[in-house]
């Protein structure tokens, strides 16, 4: 596949100006089941709403949160407060809105590139090749749900390893797992777009740990995810169009609630980044 992936024009917003100390940029969203923004969209947003407000420094850590589905038909609104600025690093906040209410909230810090100590954990053994496995739109597209069909045609090529959880749970009931992913299309170079467009994709399967452990799949009648809130560490530069392992596992789910940590890996064994989210889960009784 070549050109732009599909969900890029969404990482183009629209700088409107400061109001009461704040940058306010606006964005739209894309297609996404039921109506409601991805989360990952509106986090990626929120990175590049803070980097526009920021020079000679790359982001290097967010904590969010997910206060209220969005309307992917409803612009959102970006307000970026200043809420540090020291040598070294830069503290932004930034809340984004529909119709005057807040639906995430996101605190981030950047670092100017700086030299120190350096280890890492230890790329994954035994890990197969992204080529060998299916993709998920080659699973998908033999589903017969306009959802299935959709998501089939997304710009995000996502591989499981030990199988996908789409209709069912391939593979055993266990609360980890790998998939790979990369971006179909041509992304420009520019390490601060890889960066976000690796926040877009932080989260898409990252809940998938809770579920393939019960045995929960996208598909399983009833059942209700949502993520709540979200941490991403980005360690290194990658591409985001080139393959990325995201090893994933939860370590504990209780009262509707999943923990999950993942960590990004680039195919030649850099460690690009971690991620921690916490989900909603309700399964039917």
């Amino acid at each position: 596949m070549n050109g732009e992936p599909d969900f890029l024009s969404t990482l183009r917003l629209q700088d409107t100006g400061a109001s009461t100390g704040e940058t306010i940029l606006t964005g739209a969203s894309h297609w996404s089941p039921g109506g409601r923004v991805f989360g990952g969209q509106v986090l990626a947003q929120c990175v590049v709403a803070a980097q526009h407000t920021i020079e000679d420094r790359d982001i290097h850590s967010m904590h969010g949160y997910f206060l209220r589905p969005g309307d992917i038909d409803v612009p959102i609104t970006f307000a970026v407060e200043r809420i540090h600025d020291g040598r070294s690093f830069a503290t932004r906040r930034v809340q984004a809105y529909q119709r005057g209410i807040p639906i995430f909230s996101m605190i981030a810090s950047f670092q100017r590139p700086d030299e120190g100590v350096e280890h890492q954990d230890p790329f994954p053994v035994d890990v197969p090749e992204p080529e060998t496995l299916p993709s998920a739109a080659s699973v998908l597209s033999a589903i017969d749900h306009p959802t299935a069909r959709a998501w089939a045609e997304r710009s995000l090529d996502l591989r499981h390893v030990e199988g996908p959880v789409f209709v069912d749970v391939q593979g055993d009931r266990v609360p980890h797992q790998a998939v790979w992913f990369r971006v179909e299309g041509d992304l420009p170079e520019d390490p601060a777009l890889h960066r976000a467009v690796l926040g877009y994709a932080s989260d898409m399967s990252i809940l998938e740990p809770i579920m393939r452990g019960h045995g929960v799949a996208w598909g399983t009648p009833g059942v209700k995810l949502a993520s709540l809130d979200h941490a991403m560490w980005w360690h290194r530069d990658g591409r985001a169009d080139d393959w990325v392992l995201y090893v994933q596992e939860s370590p504990s789910a209780q009262g509707g609630r999943g923990l999950a940590f993942g960590r990004m890996f680039a195919r030649d064994g850099r460690l690009l980044a971690s991620v921690a989210q916490e989900g909603m889960m309700r399964v039917p009784r």
